[in-house]
């Protein structure tokens, strides 16, 4: 594993949560913040929404919009069947933690407010405070951009339009990167997609992909994370190994980051957290390096940008770029402070050439073509699902995967990144208990387009 000393401060006061983020540490965040923590760029998280009112996100989401005709206007409302998880993928990804408000004992408002002010006053770390989580850009603006992810959305508008309107409204909102922690059981994508990740590619935006995960019966990477140019994101576990549960394997695969034993923060109150794996939580770490060399190097093409992320990374695995760790392990100080020579074009391709070649066929394919869109799909299996142990209210499920049917594509937030909760806590209350597995979700015919059948089929 990766390890670096941690640059800045530490604080006075760190709660539990805080202490849990070992990534920022072991693959060089701490360190990338001496050069830069986000500041001017603007990352749109495509996802079931995000709650603007945790209080390690305060300020930092600046806008937002809801794509499904069912959500809030600005993206601030969970939706679908995991609406949690766009919170959780935002507080890793831009974070700024927060001063908790003491709690000694006494009754006295003001007293509470001196000691937080004091609080505040001792603490010299980037963000808001000590508690809470720290993103890795926590100076980056998120924007919320809400899509209704598993079953029947009550808004009409199918995936396969959601999912290009948001790319194509978060490039004219200004993102300059684009994180995408949800993927698909096909190597292909609908051409409705084409024009949007075209436009995306045009207007220089770094997208970043989760590859999916083992763990819900994605063994190999699915679109998007399959299109050309997108930064594809695969995942680790806590001693710097390709994770067998929470990853996937695929010739797409750009970069490896940390999915197991990571917090992120829920919505539903102040100070409410829970433990997850998967690489929906290892993309918006590598979004958050994204967007911090986007900061410190604002001249740097979206090429020039995933070559940074990808030369700098620590090879592991087979050598060179392999199927399991693509080019290697990120390293955020690397990233940020290496001499990398610039590149003409993305060494991750582009889906301008893609399109030419195997849309248009102006030119003959130099490996095989993707399979069609609305080809018979890969089945995928019934997830495991452990459920959250909530301290005040009992279980507090967080599901594995979100799942999108729409025709021949099946998405799952999750699939590029299952959510597996272990712990939830809320404020006041001392000592989580562990959660206990839940038994075996069925994955409904009326929640998919296909029913589920054993991965063993592919």
């Amino acid at each position: 594993m990766i390890l670096f000393q941690l640059a800045l401060p530490q604080a006075a006061h760190a709660d539990e949560w805080r202490d849990k983020q070992y990534w920022l540490a072991d693959y060089g965040i701490t360190e990338a913040w001496k050069t830069s923590q986000g500041e001017g760029v603007k990352v749109a998280v495509i996802d079931t929404g995000i709650d603007t009112s945790h209080p390690d996100l305060a300020g930092a989401v600046t806008g937002g919009a809801d794509v499904s005709g069912a959500g809030d206007p600005a993206g601030a409302r969970g939706l679908g069947v995991n609406p949690e998880h766009g919170t959780l993928v935002a507080t890793l990804l831009a974070g700024r933690g927060h001063t908790a408000e003491a709690d000694k004992g006494g009754d006295k408002e003001e007293d509470k407010e001196k000691d937080k002010d004091k609080e505040a006053e001792e603490y010299s770390g980037p963000g808001n405070g000590p508690d809470g989580i720290m993103g890795v850009a926590p100076k980056a603006e998120v924007l919320s951009v809400s899509a209704w992810i598993g079953g029947s959305n009550p808004g009409g508008i199918p995936i396969d339009d959601q999912l290009p309107n948001a790319v194509r409204w978060a490039v004219d909102s200004g993102a300059k990167v684009i994180n995408m922690s949800l993927g698909s059981s096909s190597t292909s994508w609908p051409e409705s997609w084409d024009e949007a990740f075209l436009y995306a590619e045009q207007n220089d935006v770094v997208i970043v992909a989760a590859a999916g995960n083992r763990g819900i019966g994605m063994t190999q990477v699915g679109a998007p994370a399959t299109i050309p140019g997108v930064l594809t994101v695969a995942g680790l576990d806590r001693q710097g190994r390709a994770s067998w549960d929470s990853s996937s394997e695929g010739i797409s695969i750009g970069v490896a980051a940390p999915a197991e034993n990571l917090v992120g923060g829920l919505p539903g109150g102040p100070s409410r957290y829970a433990e997850w794996s998967g690489t929906s939580a290892a993309a918006p770490l590598v979004s958050g390096v994204a967007a911090l060399i986007r900061s410190a190097y604002p001249e740097l093409t979206a090429a020039q940008v995933i070559n940074r992320i990808i030369t700098t990374a620590k090879d592991s695995g087979a050598p060179g770029r392999d199927t399991l760790y693509g080019y290697g392990i990120v390293d955020a100080a690397a990233a940020l402070n290496a001499d990398v020579p610039a590149v003409a074009g993305n060494p991750l391709g582009t889906i301008e050439e893609w399109i030419r070649i195997h849309r248009r066929g102006e030119a003959p394919a130099a490996e095989a073509p993707a399979p069609a869109p609305g080809q018979s799909l890969p089945d995928i299996p019934e997830p495991k699902v452990p459920e959250a142990a909530d301290p005040r209210a009992g279980n507090d499920p967080l599901p594995a995967g979100l799942v999108l049917g729409f025709g021949g594509l099946i998405l799952l937030v999750g699939a590029g990144g299952a959510v597996a909760v272990l712990r939830v806590k809320r404020s006041g209350r001392a000592g989580t208990p562990d959660a206990e597995p839940a038994a075996e979700n069925e994955v409904r015919e009326d929640d998919l387009d296909h029913p589920a059948t054993p991965a063993s089929q592919r």
